[in-house]
């Protein structure tokens, strides 16, 4: 795949601003004419800037420069990095032909074992993110972080509102599990929750996520891809989204989320979604938040363990005697020290 036919390359303002060498931008590959060959890396930074999948207008389109200015400022952290910020991908001739451009570079990058880190974009993006793992023909496990459940089925409504039905009804579908973080009761209709319930898929409220972070780690270990809507954050450290609400997630409940993320050894893609730069303050709050959630994502990657599998000796194996079939179940526990 040539990825120059699919990226622009980054703002040259922000590259040439660059002049702290133990900085974020500093310590990256940055795409300024020509995107190298990404086989060496293990992060590629993808923008995306297009809006048509909401019915707020703006300057959506310009999130990707702003949270790369935030990012880069920011102290390099532990370790190499092998990270590269492949630009803003290209706008299809319509909305559909950029979804599929966004799935097929995210499918590309995967199976080349590289993490898309996607910034930008609306909500409903997460479905072209989902769409990535098709064609590998294994089910997968999605994380979500929105306060709204964006499960409406009509028709009329905007792409950003109605994407986990289109999500939930694909044929052939690989979602093994759901997991919805940090959902706003009053936000959310009953029937909606009932139909996750009839799933059985997990949906951890606002004040429970709020009151057992810690706890949260168990359900993000489990995931395959995170998609994260900036509008679950609290309106004072995130107004640049049109429906964030007094209450929500604290910036830095926000960060301990996305560093358990990036710990997690089986998370293979990510998306930041719905920040729009007309709605944040004079300083662009709402981007910083955002740089420094993607900051302790990769701190959460290169601190990844790395566990070898459970015949390795790096686990403690216990087997539970059963009175029926199973006759028994056996668990490991690994003995490899948390952070």
């Amino acid at each position: 795949m040539d990825l120059n036919l699919l990226f622009d390359s980054i703002d040259e303002d922000i590259v040439e601003s660059l002049n702290d060498v133990n900085s974020v931008g500093k310590s990256i590959t940055i795409n300024s004419y020509n995107v190298p060959d990404v086989e060496d890396f293990d992060i590629a930074i993808i923008g995306v800037t297009d809006v048509r999948g909401t019915k707020y207008k703006g300057d959506l389109e310009k999130a990707p420069f702003f949270i790369r200015s935030k990012l880069y400022d920011l102290k390099k952290g532990i370790g190499s990095y092998h990270i590269i910020d492949l630009g803003n991908l290209r706008k299809g001739i319509n909305y559909e032909d950029t979804s599929a451009r966004l799935s097929e570079v995210s499918h590309y990058l995967i199976s080349k074992n590289i993490l898309p880190l996607i910034i930008g974009g609306t909500h409903d993006l997460m479905l072209s993110q989902y769409q990535a793992y098709e064609s590998f023909e294994k089910l997968i496990s999605c994380l979500n972080v929105d306060a709204i459940i964006n499960l409406n089925d009509s028709t009329v409504t905007a792409l950003n509102e109605r994407f986990l039905y289109d999500i939930f009804t694909k044929n052939p579908n690989y979602l093994f599990n759901y997991i919805h973080l940090a959902d706003q009761g009053y936000l959310n209709d009953q029937n909606t929750l009932d139909t996750l319930d009839t799933l059985f898929f997990d949906h951890i409220r606002l004040g429970a996520v709020k009151d057992n972070l810690h706890e949260m780690e168990p359900f993000i270990r489990e995931a395959d891809m995170l998609s994260f809507d900036i509008g679950a954050i609290q309106k004072q450290y995130c107004p640049g989204n049109p429906i964030s609400q007094v209450f929500g997630l604290s910036g830095e409940e926000a960060c301990q989320l996305t560093w358990y993320s990036g710990l997690n050894a089986k998370m293979s893609s990510v998306g930041i979604y719905e920040y729009y730069p007309q709605y944040d303050d004079e300083s662009f709050k709402t981007a910083s938040v955002i740089a420094t959630m993607l900051w302790y994502f990769i701190e959460g990657f290169y601190n990844r363990k790395n566990e070898k599998g459970f015949g390795s000796s790096d686990y403690l194996k216990y087997e539970v005697s059963l009175d029926k079939e199973p006759q028994s179940i056996i668990f490991y526990k690994s003995k490899m020290p948390e952070k």
